[in-house]
């Protein structure tokens, strides 16, 4: 369960914070108030304990109100598992305590480099060596929770020399670095979603996360896209709750549905947990990017149920503003990094690969 203040804030902004009629300066203040970026980080590092299992049911409730809200809670905790999986402990030392109590905006700029992990893209930022450090040159085209009052970002970085690309944690004030206005989204436009620039960024050593790219992306993939599946979670409980209430009369016609869609969506959450506990994504990400997946997918068939199940009254926008506000999510979450397209031409690529 959410902090009862936390739910109350989330459930009358959410409308707001979907249009871009919310401050999103606020979102990292309230989720901070209520502790929910410390569950699942150790009490020695100070967080609330638990587990990853714990993040993403505290990510998915925080989903069924407000997906916007939902999606930089996201982007802070990522950045938070970049930290907790670097070799640089001064890093974490330094960051971790102004990131955890919501004072800086922790940016997940890594979307790239998850693409480029599979060999979707290429990286967009390179370096050029520097006497204790580098700069930095390109353009991260869609990187969220860059909030304007401070940020830090994590960029995987291409080396102009050659050599394994590495990654980097970039501060918001670094001269050549330009934040570009908020992208105009169909919804979630509180997130503090922008482009970054880099012309000639100095970075030192000091801000290195992993001095090898495709040793650290794959070791922090499992909290990246498990995290991330909160939003699908939260999003299609909600919508399944929504249509619940409905199912009287003529509609009780669809509670086998109902309960079909329920079982599966739990039992697709059960597995999420499982692998995010065990380690088994690591050596498996195929059986996680099947789990992303279905989870997506049962997230637009229970918002299709909600439909159904409210009838006509739901496209009425005198009493349909939270079902339209739930379509519009539901949209985000098969193109979300990385999206169902690249998940599905991933596994692909490792069949044909397992076939030869």
């Amino acid at each position: 369960m959410l902090d009862p203040v936390l739910s109350h804030w989330l459930d009358a902004e959410a409308e707001a914070l979907d249009l871009g009629h919310s401050d999103p300066q606020h979102v990292l203040s309230q989720l901070a108030s209520a502790n929910v970026l410390r569950v699942g980080i150790n009490t020695q590092l100070g967080g609330t304990g638990g587990n990853l299992a714990d993040a993403l049911e505290v990510m998915a409730n925080v989903a069924s109100h407000s997906l916007a809200s939902a999606f930089v809670f996201w982007g802070q905790r990522a950045f938070i598992e970049y930290l907790l999986h670097s070799p640089n402990s001064g890093l974490r030392e330094r960051l971790l305590p102004p990131l955890l109590s919501g004072q800086l905006a922790g940016a997940t700029g890594l979307s790239n480099a998850m693409k480029f992990l599979s060999g979707i893209e290429s990286l967009q930022v390179r370096s050029r060596a520097e006497a204790n450090g580098w700069a930095l040159n390109g353009r991260l085209h869609w990187v969220t929770n860059l909030r304007k009052s401070g940020f830090v970002v994590a960029a995987a970085i291409e080396r102009e020399e050659g050599g394994a690309p590495f990654v980097l944690a970039i501060a918001d004030a670094l001269p050549g670095l330009q934040r570009s206005d908020d992208l105009e989204l169909m919804g979630l436009q509180s997130s503090n979603t922008a482009a970054l620039d880099f012309k000639d960024v100095q970075v030192n050593e000091q801000w290195l996360l992993h001095d090898n790219a495709k040793q650290f992306l794959p070791a922090v993939r499992p909290a990246f896209l498990g995290l991330q599946c909160g939003l699908s979670i939260g999003l299609a409980r909600r919508s399944l709750q929504e249509a619940e209430s409905h199912l009287q009369g003529p509609r009780s016609a669809l509670l086998g549905l109902l309960h079909e869609q329920q079982a599966q969506l739990e039992a697709q959450v059960q597995a999420l947990k499982a692998g995010l506990l065990d380690g088994r994504f690591l050596a498996d990400p195929a059986a996680l990017f099947n789990i992303r997946i279905a989870l997506a997918e049962a997230t637009a068939s229970a918002v299709q149920l909600e439909l159904q199940a409210s009838g006509g009254k739901a496209y009425l926008c005198a009493h349909g503003s939270a079902f339209a506000r739930r379509w519009r999510e539901s949209a985000f979450v098969p193109i979300v990094t990385p999206s169902l397209v690249q998940l599905r031409a991933e596994l692909l690529r490792q069949a044909q690969v397992s076939a030869q």
